[in-house]
């Protein structure tokens, strides 16, 4: 009898891996390079951006700005980053340069982002990071036309738009910002390849009524640095386009509310739990910015549907070894 108990314990056992095997071969995540590769080449550069594909992402996530000629650029930061830019002669900002907004695309192209400065604290962060000379904050289109050229024809795009409550003056109201956006978008025929994404949330309203059923991801972040839901302080919000937590309760609850498809969550925020309720709620749940391998691992666990990285060759190797499609 013993025995027989022994060999029914042993045929669950198997019949659960075989289960669980099963479930992770059938799984897909959506694999975003971060800022291109930004662990490996300087970020939202088109040398990065050519490495993630290389990698075999399934999307790109980038992030854009426009000049003052309304030329939509890539660009993680409003202002020059002095950690990453340098001047015609080739020397480091010694501080904040200006706004992009205030430049046009010909004056932005005599700065130079291909390295970090390696006093920066961002230099120890992405210490593996290789650096590049003469290379240029590109346009979305120049990005666009890379990715068509390298037959890249499956690959999606997540763009996020950097835009602030806080700075107006720093880039087109929402609405406009769509609308440039959504006419790059469309002269190059991605209109179904692309996901717009935005901490302000003013932003993917104005995309749910421009452009219904383009998928809006709707970032969030609880930081000391950037809290766009207010509830670490217990604040009424000025990013969530007037969708306030006390209302809800729940952040997947307030993104359903709100029309999103997607939830894009620093990653230490997620757990069992909220994740469960964001995809009960027809949500598919992304992690941001993952980077290292145990760390993927947890998010994998916890059953999310999307990995954000600066080290897309990590994580595709996580995946392979775990069996899951990308």
């Amino acid at each position: 009898m013993v025995s027989k108990k022994r060999n029914l314990t042993a045929l669950l056992g198997t019949a659960l891996l075989c289960f669980s095997l099963a479930a992770s071969a059938q799984k897909t995540i959506d694999l975003q390079g971060h800022r291109g590769a930004r662990g490996l080449l300087a970020e939202n550069t088109l040398p990065s951006f050519a490495l993630a594909l290389e990698a075999g992402v399934s999307t790109l996530e980038l992030d854009v700005v426009v000049t003052r000629d309304d030329v939509l650029v890539i660009s993680h930061d409003p202002a020059l980053n002095p950690d990453i830019t340098r001047d015609a002669q080739g020397r480091f900002l010694t501080s904040k340069g200006p706004d992009i907004r205030q430049l046009t695309f010909e004056q932005l192209q005599s700065y130079d982002v291909g390295r970090i400065n390696p006093s920066s604290r961002y230099a120890q962060t992405f210490s593996a990071q290789k650096g590049q000379d003469g290379v240029r904050i590109p346009r979305l289109k120049d990005l666009f036309e890379l990715v068509k050229a390298k037959g890249s024809m499956q690959v999606q795009f997540a763009i996020e738009t950097k835009i602030t409550p806080q700075r107006p003056d720093q880039t087109p109201d929402p609405e406009r910002f769509v609308q440039l956006l959504l006419q790059e978008v469309r002269e190059h025929g991605l209109h179904g390849r692309v996901q717009i994404l935005s901490f302000d949330w003013r932003i993917l309203q104005a995309v749910q009524k421009l452009a219904p059923g383009m998928p809006t991801v709707y970032l969030t972040a609880q930081l000391p640095a950037l809290d766009n839901l207010g509830i670490r302080f217990g604040q009424t919000s000025t990013w969530t386009a007037g969708i306030q937590y006390a209302q809800y309760g729940s952040v997947p609850r307030m993104i359903q509310a709100a029309g999103g498809s997607h939830w894009s969550s620093f990653w230490r925020e997620l757990n069992a739990q909220n994740v469960r309720e964001a995809q009960s709620l027809g949500l598919k749940v992304l992690a941001w910015t993952v980077n290292d391998r145990h760390a993927m691992g947890q998010m994998l666990d916890l059953g999310v549907d999307g990995l954000v990285t600066d080290r897309p060759d990590i994580a595709a190797e996580l995946l392979k070894e775990r069996g899951i499609r990308y």
